[in-house]
């Protein structure tokens, strides 16, 4: 083998060390679960959720009631120790539901012939979309219920 070969083989295999390093510290650099890049990726994840719940007592009396079982919402929610943050701004109730490391943003908007939910699922939460959004079908209604537990 000549000199020049011996060179060019040289040459040739720094250069796939190389690549082979620029590639492992771009794996070890990659996005880790606290980085800007991937609570991007994981809010990129979130799915809204919309539904309208038909009713016929009127805007004073739905927000009127909906104001009484706000309370009750933590009974519904898997894993027992939920914080339910609540605040109406005119006939729009905004909840921040925090259960299980999860955050669920919420507004219920109250109108005179149906009660309007829009929820805010983050990231793994949006796996889940279609079957809490038949619950809120289901059960959403609840809300507007009257509230017969504070008379006893």
């Amino acid at each position: 083998m000549t000199g020049a070969t011996w060179a060019n083989e040289g040459a040739a295999a720094n250069s796939n060390k190389l690549e082979i390093q620029r590639i492992a510290a771009m794996i070890l650099a990659g996005p880790s679960l606290q980085s800007a890049e991937w609570r991007t990726t994981v809010a990129a994840m979130e799915r809204p959720i919309e539904v309208d719940l038909p009713h016929k007592l009127g805007r004073e009396e739905a927000r009127r009631r909906i104001a009484g079982n706000v309370h009750k919402l933590t009974d519904h929610i898997p894993g027992g120790a939920a914080d339910v943050k609540s605040n109406w701004v005119g006939d729009q109730l905004n909840l921040d539901i925090t259960a299980m490391g999860q955050t669920v943003a919420a507004q219920i908007d109250v109108q005179e012939a149906k009660v309007r939910c829009r929820v805010m699922l983050p990231g793994m939460l949006a796996l889940f979309a279609g079957p809490i959004e038949a619950a809120l079908n289901r059960k959403g209604s609840d809300l507007l219920l009257e509230d017969r537990s504070k008379t006893r």
